[in-house]
């Protein structure tokens, strides 16, 4: 078994994603050109590899589309000209390093067949690619050249230098129209403003944007902390006051420019977080959004439908008004990152449903998720309200189901309770402290009865929730690392630090279930929705899914880099994973709701294959498909006829086919379409009268015009399919073809069959005891039950007084009316049982 028919699927596989991450990105009109390493590809379609180019030696760093052609650079300062169409050179050159190392690439507006080229020593070079000649040498400003950005002005070209310096140049002439400097360090990029603002955006390494005025020739604003790093790349929408920008901090923003001062507003952005997540879970129950935390300490809200929906709730501050006039580079108030987290949906729209635990932080903070934002309590034990311990800090949290109340677990293993609404403290567990150690985990169940403590002292203790009452404790065979509680099933999933696994049930409160295989610590736990299912990750890099019935590993593969969390959909179609020095959150489908998949135990000396995270490569998504035919072959169940002799089975036939069979002729009679209504018969001009002394009139003769319609089927009948096979078996006693034809008819087909078994419709007493016996037979092998029930019952209805006036049929008829009492005391009395068993568990667990 492999991993291709395992449980687990990756979604939104790209299958023609590059192998490596892509170093430089550039676009035409028609495809989009992405390097990695040495090697230049382009796209078609955004998704679809048309061209790939390779030629360099060195990992390439710059480039650039130039009509039918594209240009690269690389790190060697090696130029290549490529045709797009047939992917061949189409010129070379080669620079010195030491005297011009090639460090921006522009092509000039109406320059034909030219580009300008910048270099680390300050100075630029305009070539001819057509016939390879150097037109001309700027001597530069004697700094290295950054960027180099086209003005809208023809012959004016903006450079950016490391110095900061930005220099309007006219590169006709050689002579420079002006020239600014920012303070924040070298030029990332520049844009130009295109409708009819003569404005130029500058972006810098510390993340800040300057607008210069051309006409004035100075600052007009800045935009600080655009991005919390650096500039990577900005660009005005051509006749739009829309400026786009991206940074290292994994978010790309577009401002609007409208309103007084001329600086720009966020109108929409796409962000993740700009360090990789340390938690997840899903939030609400329709699997529809994940929260995630992560090491760079802001909370934000992921969608699985669409980017659109998207927010981010912010990064955790001590005081929010002085984050504020601090602004992001100088704010001393931040919070260490979030560790872990809870939420719940009830009430989220009248108080805070978030709190979180910050790394070495003994103060927990809550976030409204309405409000997109944090919350206002700070909640913290009374006697630290005042100082700030250095060595005591929160390790857990859970929330209630109501959404009403927090349990808080601290290192020094007190646990206290917390009002949502009021952030008020409602009390701890235990006189001074719950445990000896650290508190490992807390869980709440869903009634609010009891509360769940784990300690790294290898206690885990049930608590009454209401009084804090100490209920029961049991002591593990090690010390836990995490706990996480399936409310619905009463499932506690234990992770230890010797790498194993427990299950328990939180009413017998006994160990039910003991899992060993990981070979490193446990990252994270989910439960399925039905809690048939405990999925786990370690520092091993495996992804396991246990099944618990069973008690069995069903399903493992190893992934490149380990899960550090991982939470499952509330509606079971994803499961949602993070990994180490990854920014993305990777959703993973569950295979068994769309199509075959074995839950047969995997073998003791099973290995794992590795499986690359969505966007996979193109050999491995044939071997994907290929791998799943052998598995689908190989998992193949034809269920028998009938699993054992002594078991009543039924058909697999829908009901309409014979539940109806006794109403038929009530569905005929609904069913029968209304007479149309009668012509009058037309008046004679004279009325004809009886001769004599009175006169009268000829009464009208009654119409006789209507004949029976009912044919006698004696006479006419011929002999069916289904009749001919009960004369046979009279003889070979082998009933199956003629209940093969039987249950191949529809009810009306089957009545008309049953009619014509009498001797009135053309059959014979022969036919009709052949039939009884084949009735017979069904009830001794007991399969196809409720079909004898009903071709029974049909047939007594239809025949009754035929068979009460013929002995042999009469005899027949009392031997099945014993056979149908013997079978039904049996099966009443299995009903009985199963009943008795239902009750008395209810009862017991009650």
């Amino acid at each position: 078994v492999q991993w291709a028919v395992g449980l687990w699927q990756s979604t939104e596989v790209l299958c023609n994603a590059l192998p490596q991450d892509i170093t430089c990105l550039a676009a035409d009109r028609m495809l989009i050109f992405a390097s990695y390493d040495n090697i230049l590809h382009a796209f078609a379609r955004n998704k679809e590899v048309v061209h790939t180019y390779g030629g360099h030696k060195a990992r390439i760093h710059l480039l650039q589309p130039f009509g039918d052609h594209v240009i690269s650079v690389d790190v060697d300062n090696i130029l290549i000209v490529w045709n797009i169409q047939s992917e061949e050179e189409y010129l070379q050159v080669d620079f010195d390093k030491a005297t011009f190392a090639v460090s921006a690439v522009l092509h000039p507006s109406t320059y034909l067949n030219k580009i300008l080229l910048g270099s680390e020593q300050g100075s630029l070079q305009l070539w001819n690619i057509r016939s390879n000649k150097l037109l001309y040498s700027f001597p530069g400003w004697h700094l290295a050249v950054t960027t180099l950005e086209q003005a809208p002005a023809v012959d004016v070209v903006a450079v950016g230098l490391v110095s900061g310096h930005i220099i309007v140049h006219n590169i006709k002439f050689d002579e420079t129209l002006m020239k600014f400097q920012q303070d924040w360090g070298p030029i990332t990029a520049i844009s130009f403003r295109t409708d009819g603002h003569p404005v130029m955006a500058a972006g810098s390494p510390v993340g800040h944007i300057a607008l210069w005025d051309l006409e004035e020739k100075k600052l007009m604003c800045q935009m600080q902390d655009a991005h919390s790093t650096a500039i990577a790349g900005m660009s005005f929408v051509p006749g739009e006051p829309l400026l786009i920008t991206n940074g290292a901090d994994n978010a790309i923003r577009v401002w609007i420019f409208d309103g007084p001062g001329g600086t720009g507003r966020i109108l929409r952005s796409r962000m993740g977080h700009s360090a990789p997540p340390t938690k997840i879970r899903y939030h609400g129950q329709n699997g529809e959004q994940i929260l995630s935390a992560g090491q760079d300490g802001t909370l934000q809200s992921f969608s699985t439908v669409h980017e659109k929906f998207n927010k981010s709730l912010g990064r955790g501050s001590i005081n929010k008004k002085k984050s504020k006039k601090k602004g992001l580079k100088l704010d001393t108030m931040v919070l260490p990152p979030i560790t872990v987290f809870a939420s719940e949906v009830a009430h989220q729209s009248d108080w805070d449903n978030i709190v979180a635990c910050h790394q070495g932080y003994i103060t927990c903070t809550t976030w409204n998720y309405q409000k997109t934002s944090m919350g206002a309590h700070k909640l913290r034990p009374e006697e630290f309200s005042k100082h700030k311990p250095i060595d005591i800090y929160a390790t857990a949290v859970d929330m209630t189901s109501c959404g009403n109340f927090a349990v808080i677990g601290l290192s020094t293993g007190q646990v206290d309770v917390y009002n949502m609404q009021s952030g008020i403290h409602r009390g701890l567990y235990g006189k001074e402290r719950a445990h000896e150690g650290a508190i490992r985990g807390v869980a709440v169940d869903g009634l609010n009865q009891l509360v769940i403590t784990a300690g790294s002292e290898g206690l885990i203790k049930f608590w009454k929730f209401k009084t804090k009452d100490l209920v029961y404790s049991t002591e593990l065979s090690s010390s836990p690392s995490g706990i996480l509680l399936h409310r619905d099933s009463g499932i506690l999933g234990i992770a230890f630090d010797d790498f194993s696994i427990n299950a328990l049930d939180i009413e017998t409160r006994k160990i039910v279930r003991t899992f060993s295989g990981h070979h490193g610590r446990i990252n994270d736990m989910t439960f399925s929705p039905d809690g048939r299912w405990l999925i786990t990750s370690s520092m091993d890099c495996t992804i396991k899914t246990w099944d618990l019935p069973s008690g069995c590993l069903i399903d493992c593969f190893l992934v490149d880099s380990a899960a550090v969390s991982l939470t499952m959909s509330p509606t079971g179609d994803f499961l949602a994973s993070t990994h180490v020095d990854d920014l993305g959150i990777y959703l993973w489908s569950n295979r068994s709701l769309y199509s075959l998949v074995s839950l047969r135990p995997l073998p003791a000396d099973y290995e794992p294959s590795v499986v690359t995270c969505p966007s996979t490569c193109p050999m491995q998504d044939v071997d994907v498909a290929g791998d799943e035919e052998t598995c689908d072959e190989m998992i193949e169940y034809v269920s028998p006829e009938q699993l054992g002799e002594q078991l009543v089975t039924l058909s697999s036939l829908p009901e309409s086919r014979w539940k109806n069979l006794l109403s038929l002729d009530i569905i005929k009679k609904k069913n029968k379409p209304r007479e149309p209504p009668k012509v009058p018969k037309s008046a004679p001009f004279f009325i004809p009268t009886v001769p004599g002394l009175i006169p009268r009139y000829i009464a009208p003769e009654e119409g006789n015009d209507t004949q029976s319609k009912v044919v006698n089927l004696g006479v006419l009948a011929q002999k069916s399919d289904f009749y001919t096979q009960l004369e046979e078996a009279l003889s070979t006693n082998e009933y199956t073809a003629p209940l093969r034809l039987l249950k191949s008819l529809g009810p009306s087909n089957i009545e008309i069959e049953l009619r014509g078994l009498a001797p009135e419709g053309g059959g014979s007493m022969e036919v009709m005891l052949s039939f009884l016996r084949m009735i017979e037979m069904m009830l001794h092998k007991k399969y196809n039950f409720e079909l004898a029930q009903a071709y029974l019952a049909l047939f007594l209805k239809l025949h009754l007084k035929v068979l009460s006036s013929e002995p042999n049929l009469l005899e027949e008829v009392s031997r099945l009316s014993m056979q149908l009492e013997e079978t039904w005391i049996h099966l009443r009395t299995l009903f009985s049982q199963s009943l008795c068993v239902l009750t008395y568990v209810k009862s017991a667990l009650l």
